[in-house]
């Protein structure tokens, strides 16, 4: 099994070791369009290899997509961050072309591969590879979901001084502050979060993992890397493994929770052929206002691709 990381920056490369270091395929290209950088980052996640003791091939590549042949699977992590005096829209579409011109040439090269975003704006990127591919929707997703909830639960883990790995927390909506927690679907070891924290201090959790993502590039000065490539990551596995967990993705929506043509955060089941289930969920009023204004802001910014 064959996976093409697309961006050498931190995101990537981490997503590249993780998945060399859980052997979820038999090799890794990581690209990128900087001379030498990928190839640096995947001659070095090689030769830790017989350190902690793995078999993967990681292969680097400049710009030269010859060598992603083949992909099952491929994530894009491509794409700038925002600079100061960028506006939004320009931030769209600076990111939409360099989405559009990796989307092009991962098609050209492995037209029967699954397709991860994780570039930025992400929901509007997913929209933006969706386009291009001209995928059934299945094949084109984006990674948020994993992070986000990764973040919920490791806040909530904090606050009860216990394991994260007994936290199972759900969320849907837009990448960002829009995103919907849900409270209801959050459980320690099978016990409903609202028993065990204050629902004050519960709102407060929430509101910082809205807000997770700008909590770290204020202490940084940049974005997160690790949580996001091993989230990517990890969506790959459970693809390449035809591990068939459910987890949430960004998605277009065709009448699911009576949104049409959005790309949004929902869970799904994620295996060989891609997403191959979404699960729709009983949602109660509240949480399907708070939906509809995640579903209205991305609507907002999928029309500032659409305009360009």
């Amino acid at each position: 099994m064959k996976v093409t990381v697309v961006g050498a920056g931190n995101v990537g490369a981490t997503c590249a070791d993780v998945l060399a270091y859980k052997e979820v395929c038999n090799e890794v290209v990581l690209v990128d369009i900087k001379d030498g950088l990928s190839e640096g980052k995947s001659l070095d996640i090689f030769q830790k290899a017989p350190i902690n003791l793995y078999d993967t091939k990681t292969i680097g590549s400049t710009n030269d997509y010859t060598k992603t042949k083949d992909s099952d699977v491929v994530v894009i992590t491509s794409g700038l961050p925002r600079k100061p005096g960028m506006s939004r829209d320009d931030l769209i579409g600076t990111n939409a072309k360099i989405v559009k011109s990796v989307t092009e040439n991962i098609i050209k090269h492995s037209p029967n591969s699954i397709i991860i975003i994780v570039s930025n704006p992400l929901d509007v990127m997913t929209y933006q590879a969706h386009l291009t591919s001209n995928f059934d929707r299945n094949r084109v997703m984006g990674m948020a979901g994993i992070l986000d909830t990764a973040r919920f639960r490791a806040f909530i883990s904090d606050e009860l001084n216990v394991s994260p790995k007994d936290i199972q927390a759900l969320l849907l909506g837009g990448h960002g502050d829009t995103m919907v927690p849900l409270p209801r679907y959050t459980t320690v070891s099978g016990i409903p979060i609202s028993e065990l924290i204050e629902e004050d201090k519960l709102n407060e959790i929430i509101e910082r993992t809205k807000f997770g993502g700008g909590e770290l590039v204020k202490l940084m000065g940049t974005s997160a890397w690790y949580a996001p490539g091993a989230a990517a990551a990890q969506m790959v596995e459970s693809i390449i493994r035809d591990q068939k967990r459910i987890f949430p993705v960004c998605i277009k929506l065709e009448g699911e929770y009576n949104i049409d043509d959005c790309y949004l955060g929902v869970p799904v089941v994620l295996g060989s052929k891609g997403i191959e289930k979404v699960i729709e969920l009983k949602l109660n009023s509240d949480e399907r206002e708070l939906l509809e204004e995640s579903r209205n802001h991305v609507k907002e910014v999928m029309s500032v691709l659409e305009n360009l």
